[in-house]
Parts: C-alpha cells; sequence; structure tokens
C-alpha cells in the first residue's frame, strides 16, 4: 500500500511570482560589485578572461595569462568567455563573467522542478484515494512536489557559494540535475530522441570536469533500466547511442587540439592524466570527509531523503524512487573514490537528494515537519540578528569590544554607509519577517511549508552578506590592491614576467593590474614577480638562475588581511 493520504488542500502550488522571486533574490546577490575572490573564484575568471581575449590557441588550452590548466575541460570556461564578450561591456568583464552564473542557475532549477513534477505526477506516485473525494488531480500534485524539490534544492548549504562561483563547478552541478531529468524522461517514454538528449548531458559533464562521473552514471543508468524491468536488449542500444553521442561532443574539443597542439601542447594527455587522478580505493580520509562535511553540505535535504527510502520502502521498482536513489549511490561511491576528496565531489547528489527529499516530505510527521520550521526560524533568525550587529559595530564603532573583534581581521579597513545595499538589506529582512509571520499565523497545510522557511531563510543571509558585507569581503579575498601596487612598480618598457605565482593570483595581476605574464612556454623575461612566504629568510629565496645575471628587489607587498603569503617584484640586471 501507497504510504501517502493527502486532501487537495494541501497541493496549493507555490504563487508563481513567489517562486519567481525566491529565485532573484537567490543568484542575483553578489553578481554586482563583487570581485574574484581568493582560490578557485578567481582562477577559474582568468582562464575565461584568458580565452575571451586571446586566440584559438587559448580555447584549446585552457591557461591563466600563459599559466596551463587544462586539467578538468573547457566547456564552463568557454561559457564565461562568451558571456564576457557578449556582456562585459556593461559593467567590466567580472561582471559578463558573472553573468552566465544566471543561466547556469536557470538550467538547474528548472531541471529540479521539471524532474520532481514528473515523477509527482504518475500514476504509482500518487497519494491514496480518499473514500469522500478530495484527493488531488496528477498535475496539481506534481506541481506541488516540484515547488518543494526547489525549495529544498536553494535551502541546501552546500550550493550557496558554489552556485554564485565563476566556476566549473556551477555548471557541473546544473548539468547533473539536467541528466536526471532526461533519465526519468527517458525512463518513462524509452526512445532515441531520449535517448541521444541523455548523450548530450553526458557530453556536456566530460567536457565540465571530465569522464569519470558520466562513466559512473552511464552504470547508473543501465541500472535503472534493469530495476524498472525495461526492455534490457533495447536500452543497451540506447545507452550505447547515449554514449557515442556524449564521446562525439566531447570529440569537439580533443580532436582540434590533438591536430592544431596550441602552444605545441595536445590536451589529451594532460586531461586524461588528471581524470586518472580522481578515481582510486576508498579510504578512511575520504569517508570521514564524506560524513563530516556531508552532514551540513546536503542539509536540509538529507534528513528528507533517507525518510522518503524508509517510508516508500514496500514500493519495489517505482521510478521516483529507483531512479534518484541509484544517482544519489553511486554518485556517493564516487565521492568515496576521490583521493583528495573537495566539495566539488559532493555537490552533483544535491539535485537527486533535492528530488527524493520532496517525496519524503509526503509522509512526514506534523511534529517533525514543525521542530523543522522553528529549528530554521531560531537559528537563520539569530544569524540574520547577528549579520546586523555585526555591520552596526563596524560602522559605529559600538558596541566597542564587538567593533573591535569586527575590524581586526581587515587591517586599514575603513567602512561606509552604502545606501543602496542598506535598503536591499533592510527589504530581505522585513520580507523574512513577514514570511515568518504568515507561517506561524497561517499555519498552512501546504506540502511545502516544512521547507519555506529554510530556504527563505538561507536567501536572507546570503543577502545581507552580499550587500552589508561585500566591500569587507572583496578587502580580504581579493588580489586588487596588490596588482596595483606591482604595477607602480614595474618597469617601464616591460615586455614579460616571469612569476611563481598561482592561479588565481596570476589571473588577479593580469586583470587588474594588467601585467604581462609570460605565455605558454615563454622563458628568460627580465622581471619576476615571486611569491613565498615571510617566514622564508632573504637568503633562501627560490629566484631563476641566469648566467651572468643578478636580481634586484624593486617591491615587496602583500593583501593586508593575510600574515603568510608574500609576494616580491625582482628585476634582472647584467
Amino acid at each position: 500500500m501507497k504510504p501517502v493520504r493527502l486532501p487537495a488542500a494541501a497541493t496549493l502550488a507555490l504563487p508563481r511570482w513567489a517562486l519567481f522571486a525566491l529565485g532573484l533574490l537567490y543568484i542575483l546577490p553578489g553578481l554586482i560589485g563583487r570581485e574574484p575572490w581568493k582560490n578557485d573564484d578567481a582562477a577559474s575568471f582568468g582562464i575565461m578572461w584568458t580565452m575571451a581575449h586571446g586566440g584559438l590557441n587559448d580555447w584549446l588550452w585552457p591557461n591563466v595569462a600563459g599559466l596551463s590548466v587544462p586539467d578538468e575541460g573547457p566547456l564552463a570556461f568557454w561559457l564565461g568567455a562568451i558571456f564576457i564578450k557578449l556582456f562585459g561591456w556593461i559593467d567590466g568583464d567580472v561582471f559578463g563573467a558573472r553573468m552566465s552564473t544566471i543561466g547556469i542557475f536557470v538550467v538547474s532549477t528548472l531541471s529540479v522542478w521539471y524532474t520532481a513534477f514528473n515523477l509527482g505526477r504518475r500514476n504509482d506516485a500518487q497519494p491514496l484515494r480518499l473514500a469522500f473525494g478530495g484527493h488531488p488531480e496528477p498535475d496539481d500534485f506534481g506541481r506541488t512536489l516540484a515547488d518543494a524539490a526547489v525549495l529544498i534544492y536553494l535551502g541546501c548549504l552546500g550550493l550557496l557559494q558554489h552556485s554564485h562561483d565563476i566556476t566549473a563547478e556551477a555548471l557541473y552541478v546544473s548539468l547533473m540535475a539536467y541528466l536526471l531529468y532526461r533519465a526519468v524522461r527517458y525512463m518513462e517514454g524509452p526512445s532515441v530522441r531520449n535517448a541521444a538528449l541523455l548523450g548530450l548531458a553526458l557530453g556536456g559533464l566530460t567536457l565540465t570536469r571530465g569522464w569519470i562521473t558520466p562513466a559512473a552514471l552511464s552504470i547508473a543508468l543501465l541500472l535503472c533500466t534493469v530495476f524498472l524491468r525495461l526492455p534490457l536488449l533495447r536500452s543497451v542500444r540506447h545507452l550505447a547511442l547515449a554514449i557515442l553521442i556524449g564521446a562525439a561532443l566531447t570529440l569537439v574539443w580533443l580532436l582540434p587540439g590533438e591536430w592544431l597542439k596550441p602552444y605545441g601542447h595536445s590536451p589529451i594527455q594532460a586531461w586524461m592524466e588528471w581524470n586518472c587522478r580522481q578515481f582510486s580505493a576508498p579510504s578512511l580520509k575520504s569517508v570521514q570527509y564524506f560524513m563530516r562535511v556531508g552532514i551540513w553540505f546536503f542539509w536540509p535535504a538529507w534528513p528528507f531523503a533517507a525518510w522518503a527510502v524508509y517510508a516508500w520502502r514496500r514500493q519495489h521498482h517505482v521510478l521516483h524512487i529507483v531512479v534518484p536513489l541509484t544517482f544519489v549511490a553511486m554518485l556517493a561511491i564516487l565521492g568515496l573514490c576521490h583521493p583528495d576528496p573537495d566539495p566539488s565531489q559532493l555537490l552533483p547528489l544535491l539535485p537527486p537528494l533535492a528530488v527524493m527529499a520532496a517525496f519524503g516530505l509526503l509522509t512526514m510527521k506534523r511534529g517533525a515537519i514543525n521542530a523543522i520550521d522553528w529549528f530554521s526560524v531560531m537559528v537563520l533568525t539569530i544569524c540574520a540578528a547577528t549579520l546586523w550587529l555585526f555591520w552596526f559595530a563596524t560602522l559605529t564603532g559600538w558596541p566597542p569590544r564587538l567593533a573591535h573583534n569586527a575590524l581586526k581581521l581587515l587591517p586599514g579597513f575603513k567602512p561606509e554607509l552604502d545606501v543602496l545595499a542598506f535598503f536591499v538589506a533592510a527589504c530581505a529582512s522585513a520580507g523574512w519577517v513577514a514570511l515568518v509571520h504568515w507561517r506561524i499565523s497561517r499555519q498552512p497545510a501546504v506540502l511545502w511549508r516544512a521547507v519555506v522557511l529554510s530556504s527563505g531563510g538561507l536567501i536572507l543571509i546570503w543577502v545581507l552578506i552580499m550587500t552589508l558585507f561585500l566591500p569587507q569581503l572583496n578587502y580580504s579575498k581579493s588580489y586588487a590592491s596588490v596588482a596595483h601596487q606591482i604595477s607602480v612598480h614595474l618597469p617601464p618598457g616591460s615586455k614579460c614576467i616571469n612569476s611563481n605565482v598561482g592561479a588565481a593570483q596570476r589571473a588577479s595581476f593580469a586583470y587588474f593590474g594588467h601585467l604581462p605574464f609570460a605565455s605558454v612556454g615563454q622563458q628568460q623575461c627580465d622581471v619576476f614577480l615571486l611569491q613565498d612566504s615571510i617566514k622564508v629568510p632573504d637568503s633562501k629565496e627560490q629566484l631563476p638562475e641566469h648566467h651572468g645575471a643578478d636580481w634586484i628587489k624593486l617591491w615587496e607587498g602583500r593583501r593586508p588581511t593575510d600574515d603568510v603569503e608574500r609576494f616580491r617584484l625582482y628585476q634582472r640586471v647584467r
């Protein structure tokens, strides 16, 4: 027997304007005025910026102003470079690159919504028919489940920062959501067309972050057809077609790279070596990381998803459990088999977990739902109030101890009132108060009531951070100030710079300081930019050795908020 009894009153869809507004509030903050931050955000922007202002070699051999980074795949960087060309004239190249995150976010959100909608309106997912009527219609039930899945997806803590960074991870999770949707459509109606679209999704994932995940998901797709008792021979033929289409899409990059050999290199070898480093035997380190980080990374999806598996345990071979659960299991295995675990291995689990969690909501007890609501209200309200208090303290200096603690990590920073940012933050806070009042006073019976506060509160926190604290974050995480200092001390007429700086630093220095770094394969410039630690004595600095040449130091500096990293600019003298 199905575990769900639900009246039609519980399947009222979330108003479209409300869902649209939540989506805008989620993705827009941080789009304007946010500089490329240290590490992956800045490094990815550097690849996009180099492509947008470079030639064919740069599109085939990803690099950051001459520093080769051909590892994961070029699709996300191609997309960012195209958006730089299309929208960079509006507010700079950084804004243009960040515009790509809007399209990526739309694809992922729509994919999650339509996946849950198609699963929810199936006969095997419908609630039991009530004896005296009043049960929901299939489409109404599907829309309500889809709204709940999107709210859970937007409320996941692990998605928040990665969906706003201009990195390959954002496109990675978006294509994962689209592949899940195409898998559901294929299982509903196996056809050559659905198989071909599956192949496009697999090829996109391969071009984004390698072939390991698409290969594992191809196995997951085959297992789904077995569990759902679809004709095996036809499924194998369709899956072979999907794999061929995915491989053909990947060759759009690999074949020109092999033939043209940009900068004298073929991307195939470096790309394959990177892929082989992404898989190994499970280790205690990976298991501990998965458990320790996953418990908050997947919140609030994982408790609902786990409950869905338990609640629907007697319904074997139902599509809405088999497909998401098989994807989650396969992706979890990949995460546990990664030799160097990081959040990018956890991101693909979010779309299937969100869809599974929506079905878990159906059978959650009212007491559990109320507990989640009160937890969200208390924790998120306290976090928002704390952010407001810290912002007030940094601006006014009162309370003194709080102001001191807030500013001690930002030496030299002078806070100023941004009226527009304050207005946006105040409106978002007022909207949160209204949402909490609506939820508590009316106590609606709709299905998505249990997660609207979780997603709404998380969006509020992000809006406050990206409005009230954006100047502080740019000051502490950006290399713009260091780039300007280097450009001032650069010798006139310098044609190129050798350096050992990382991808993030190189991207920021090239963009903000217009430093002419040496191109791929170029050697022996007269200027060298050294990155090291302040703990390294001057006598142990590793400078390039040139016969009959010495180096003189022109400048030394670092970010005000970094007590370890140091940069030094040298010029070669004969």
